[in-house]
């Protein structure tokens, strides 16, 4: 068996086609654009990068994006002060702050300061637990956008066994969460698991969201099975051995260009989401 390639980059570029129509009906509307603002401390290129990314996605689709750079020596406080400033300002309909922030700064005390309103990023515990309960609320946007793709190429969730390689609060515990609300029976692996080809030998579904390159190898995959590899690491790969389990699965994600779109395309739609909802609030 040879995998179909799941094509994030198509998929993503038809949801950011949509939001773009979208977002200039509701500036023609409402006299306003939406507005994301992005929070970014100290100087990680690769944060860098990923805010460029964002920033040019939002002028895409006729976003405003609002950037506020911190250096790498500002306190919890400072940052908790800054993210309560834009929780509070009517102006802005969505936060995001950048991960990972320098390791002197208590991420979650700040992660917490964003207002569950204009959580577009899904990384706040109320936005965990609105996943947890299938609830409206934001959905951490890699695994929202693995639920996309999933649904893009008719992948029925119901019944099947999912697992979840990682366990991180912002990828691999909330995307367990939304494969469970949609009747998936979900196994969680990590580092301590001790049998994990054996656990990855009777997964439906593969989520790898651990970030160890190549990590899950081919011949672990069920023939048939859908693979998605949320991993990135230096030098394009992934956390799957994707020639070995390309081999073997019925579909897969490539790295990149299969999971990394989707999270910039369901950023911005939840934004949009949080723009309409302080207007009808």
């Amino acid at each position: 068996m040879t995998a179909q390639i799941i094509d994030g980059r198509a998929v993503a570029a038809k949801l950011l086609e949509d939001i773009a129509r979208e977002t200039e009906q509701f500036t023609l509307t409402h006299g306003r654009r939406p507005c994301l603002a992005t929070v970014l401390v100290g100087d990680d290129p690769s944060s860098h990068t990923y805010v460029r990314m964002k920033r040019n996605r939002c002028a895409e689709v006729g976003m405003e994006s609002r950037y506020v750079e911190l250096p790498r020596d500002t306190t919890t406080a400072d940052l908790i002060a800054e993210v309560e400033a834009l929780s509070a300002d009517p102006a802005v309909d969505g936060i995001l702050l950048q991960h990972p922030v320098p390791d002197h700064i208590d991420e979650r005390a700040a992660f917490e300061a964003i207002a569950p309103g204009k959580d577009v990023d899904g990384v706040t515990m109320h936005s965990f637990a609105a996943m947890a309960f299938n609830k409206n609320g934001f959905h951490s946007c890699t695994p929202g956008g693995i639920l996309r793709l999933l649904d893009a190429y008719d992948v029925p969730l119901a019944g099947q066994h999912a697992v979840v390689v990682g366990r991180s609060p912002i990828l691999g515990k909330p995307v367990g969460m939304l494969l469970l609300a949609r009747d998936a029976t979900v196994t969680y692996c990590h580092s301590h698991t001790r049998d994990l080809a054996d656990q990855i030998r009777g997964a439906d579904i593969v989520i790898a969201a651990v970030g160890r390159p190549e990590l899950i190898r081919g011949e672990w995959i069920k023939e048939g099975a859908v693979v998605l590899d949320a991993g990135y690491n230096p030098g394009n790969v992934g956390d799957v051995d994707y020639r070995g389990a390309a081999e073997r699965a019925r579909l897969i994600t490539p790295v990149p260009g299969g999971v990394g779109p989707m999270t910039i395309a369901v950023l911005l739609e939840q934004t949009l989401a949080a723009a309409k909802s302080a207007l009808s609030g």
